[in-house]
């Protein structure tokens, strides 16, 4: 029995959930932004609000941490710590390349068994912030910066299909051209999408310090390592 305030700002569109055991019961979203520093404190409010007015406490705060834009997970994560700060609550990081797997597992019921999953973040030009995961999201690629070209992700792609998906797959697809590659349109992370990973975070008691928890805005991807987002 929990109740998880959900906020996602690592890209252009903010967005703010509430879930309770496992469902979602409340929901705002702005996909046409970035908009993060007018709305993102107004869509907090409401949610608490909401929360409140419900007579549901608040168990913790999920926070999408990055990869993804500097801005928005700056704004993101702040405001997420200074609720945990004022509500005595526990902070929760997902990874974005995760939270956008979430969709795609579970609204696409024709992925095979052994499916691989690559969420993308756009990083400008031919580079992308990208992971490999399986279908239980396990990592088989870490998350890393990738230059795309004609043989990217031949590794995996050779044995198995693999789905691409996010804003950085919408310029890959004229470039990944491998039988094995999909292509799945219209996915990026949303603050409604995270309670599944956030309720398995908060089983597990896998937990951030509030205090010295940094998103992945503060590392720097070169040559496959962490690099900012602008």
């Amino acid at each position: 029995m929990s109740c998880i305030l959900h906020i996602e700002t690592s890209t252009t569109a903010c967005s703010v959930a509430v879930s309770e055991d496992g469902q979602n019961i409340f929901r705002k979203e702005e996909l046409k932004g970035p908009s993060h520093s007018t709305l993102l404190g107004v869509f907090v409010d409401e949610a608490l609000s909401f929360a409140d007015s419900h007579a549901i406490p608040l168990d913790a705060v999920a926070v999408s941490c990055g990869p993804g834009s500097y801005t928005g997970l700056r704004i993101g994560v702040s405001m997420a710590k200074g609720v945990c700060y004022g509500r005595n609550l526990k902070l929760i990081g997902l990874p974005t390349l995760e939270v956008m797997c979430v969709p795609v597992l579970l609204y696409h019921d024709e992925l095979p068994d052994d499916a691989l999953l690559c969420p993308m973040i756009d990083a400008r030009r031919m580079e992308v912030y990208a992971a490999v995961y399986d279908r239980a999201l396990r990592p088989v690629r870490p998350i890393g910066a990738d230059i795309v070209d004609e043989h990217s992700y031949a590794e995996f792609l050779d044995r198995q299909p693999v789905y691409f998906f996010g804003d950085g797959a919408d310029k890959c697809k004229a470039k990944i051209t491998h039988p094995n590659a999909r292509f799945i349109d219209n996915i990026r992370p949303l603050a409604s999408m995270m309670f599944p990973l956030a309720e398995k975070a908060m089983a597990q008691g896998r937990f951030e310090d509030v205090a010295y928890f940094e998103p992945f805005y503060l590392k720097e991807f070169v040559a496959g390592k962490p690099k900012k987002l602008v």
